[in-house]
């Protein structure tokens, strides 16, 4: 969610490496830059057999193969808080369905406010069951973040978390002051939230807890969000180990297909303890790069600041299939807006594009080069690292100050959402076609 705890784990490139220009290669992902806007060309449908009406396996029960997962990623979107009713959830729905998105990333995103869970739990069972009665393939995500409040405290643990981790009953709620690091920490990083110590029992009772209900809403995957930020009293992830090993083994029994999809960011390039993987499939920003000189325009980068373009680590999958580099999806991150908006080299940190957060600068781009970068990225993103998947932008929170817009949404312009930029139609031809050879 923020990039202010992500340490640059790679040098960045130098910038002369950046300054050659392709115009005529964009669209099959050759070349190392692009000055965008000035070259890319216009996307446009060609009337060939397209990719959709090849009839892709999206079936697993238990464990997943390779081949199905991948055909999930290809078909990810990001449609933030879905199911807690941001934006409007019958137009949502309706571009879902006419793009053929399969799994539907942060669907579920809950950033502190604990006090709200039990409520939320019962519209997103709600919203849930509509999804899959539309297309019961779907895949929807929910989040567990590096965050936790003092609202937890309004809490209880329930009977079954304790049993869970062989303790006995209380009636009690949750501790927010156990869940934080012994030594201060990390404390307060969010303003009144901190990150919590995955190595602390009441950390695992909460998250276990979360886990358990989004599974009996009908979630089947979850996002785990900056680990490595909660694990720092976790070094040989036995305490992650742990949690994953208990929520895999309630979904097996009670999940819609005996199994739970879990990821991460992973600056690191992933968790791997004795040579298997803990994640099912590991995430990662895009880290869009400005191109120097070139006002608002961007583009994708090996080893730009941490990058996991090359660097996702492989081991023994949770499914049981071994890999050399586990799939990852990229996605438009947000985290903010610089006090230069707009501008090169803002500051602070080397995340900002022109001053912004990823998915804030795409979407005060225009139509014409929204269209271009989206094809662009999916062609790169396929061309540079075969493991790598492109989440596309739906819905998601932006921070703006220059339009004061506070949301992204791909659907189609309309009474239902006015404020919609109609991507959507972009993201179904790019799916229906492909990547460009």
């Amino acid at each position: 969610m923020n990039p202010f705890k992500y340490m640059p784990l790679n040098r960045v490139w130098p910038l002369a490496a950046l300054r050659t220009v392709f115009s005529i290669f964009i669209l099959t992902g050759i070349g190392v830059g692009v000055s965008a806007k000035t070259s890319l060309p216009c996307f446009k449908t060609e009337p060939t057999t397209i990719a959709r009406s090849e009839k892709k396996d999206y079936q697993f029960d238990g464990t997943i193969s390779r081949k199905v997962l991948e055909n999930y990623l290809d078909r990810s979107i990001t449609m933030q808080s879905l199911l807690v009713g941001k934006g409007n959830f019958d137009d949502n729905l309706r571009m879902i369905k006419n793009i053929g998105a399969k799994f539907i990333g942060r669907s579920v995103c809950q950033w502190g406010n604990e006090a709200d869970i039990p409520k939320n739990l019962q519209q997103e069972k709600e919203l849930a069951a509509k999804v899959h009665e539309t297309d019961p393939d779907i895949v929807l995500q929910a989040c567990i973040f590096e965050i936790v409040t003092n609202q937890v405290d309004q809490l209880s643990v329930p009977g079954w978390a304790f049993s869970a981790f062989g303790l006995p009953v209380e009636n009690r709620n949750f501790k927010y002051e156990d869940m934080l690091y012994p030594d201060g920490k990390f404390k307060n990083q969010w303003g009144n939230g901190s990150v919590p110590d995955v190595s602390r029992l009441e950390t695992k009772l909460y998250f276990y807890y979360l886990a358990i209900s989004y599974i009996n809403i009908g979630i089947e995957g979850i996002h785990f969000g900056q680990v490595e930020l909660m694990n720092k009293n976790d070094p040989t992830l036995d305490n992650y180990d742990q949690l994953l090993t208990l929520i895999r083994k309630y979904a097996a029994k009670h999940a819609r297909r005996h199994m739970i999809l879990c990821d991460s960011h992973v600056p690191g390039g992933g968790f791997v303890r004795n040579g298997k993987l803990l994640m099912d499939f590991h995430a990662f920003p895009l880290r869009i790069m400005e191109i120097p000189g070139k006002p608002e325009e961007a583009m994708l980068q090996v080893g730009h600041t941490d990058a996991l373009y090359g660097r996702s680590k492989g081991g023994i999958t949770p499914s049981g299939w071994s890999c050399e580099h586990l799939p990852y999806l990229v996605e438009f991150d947000n985290y903010g807006v610089s006090k230069h908006p707009g501008e090169e080299k803002a500051g602070d940190i080397p995340f900002w594009v022109w001053g912004y957060d990823e998915i804030s600068w795409f979407a005060h781009q225009d139509k014409q080069y929204r269209t271009q970068w989206l094809i662009y990225a999916y062609n790169w993103v396929k061309k540079t690292d075969i493991n790598g998947h492109l989440e596309m932008p739906g819905g998601r929170q932006t921070t703006s100050p220059l339009d004061h817009k506070k949301w992204y949404y791909a659907n189609k312009p309309g009474a239902a959402v006015p404020d919609g930029q109609g991507d959507e139609d972009t993201i179904s031809e790019i799916w229906a076609n492909g990547a460009k050879n």
